[in-house]
């Protein structure tokens, strides 16, 4: 493994900001500046293949990724798009006549709200 691969994987080992492939590759660019965005977006091709990596779809300008693979959800502040993985499992129900037409694999839940910094910079402003 190349040693820009190498920083890619130690970047993403415990991060819980879930960086975006530009978030990535400038991180690792400070260390190796030749490495080329296709770098990084081909390690993240091969990390989502072996399931060693989630990709969100929960930013609409930008697929943002996360090395926490266990399932979990998340909490996304509508002012500054902060991501907030929550550990807790909820129970949902499925309705009989929709679970008969799928196999349920898993689920993910969102919620959308403003975070405490967000909220405090509205406060000052005011």
């Amino acid at each position: 493994m190349t040693p820009q691969r190498m920083a890619i994987l130690q970047f993403l080992e415990g991060n819980i900001d879930h960086p975006s492939a530009e978030d990535i590759f400038n991180a690792v660019k400070k260390q190796y500046p030749m490495i080329s965005f296709a770098t990084v977006y081909n390690t993240i091709e091969k990390l989502k293949s072996i399931d060693g990596i989630l990709e969100l779809n929960i930013d609409t300008s930008r697929r943002r990724y996360d090395p926490n693979i266990k399932a979990h959800h998340h909490l996304i502040c509508n002012s500054c798009g902060k991501i907030v993985d929550i550990q807790t499992d909820f129970k949902l129900t499925i309705p009989a006549h929709i679970s008969r037409t799928f196999e349920i694999e898993g689920n993910q839940v969102e919620f959308y709200g403003t975070c405490h910094d967000c909220r405090k910079k509205k406060v000052i402003k005011r």
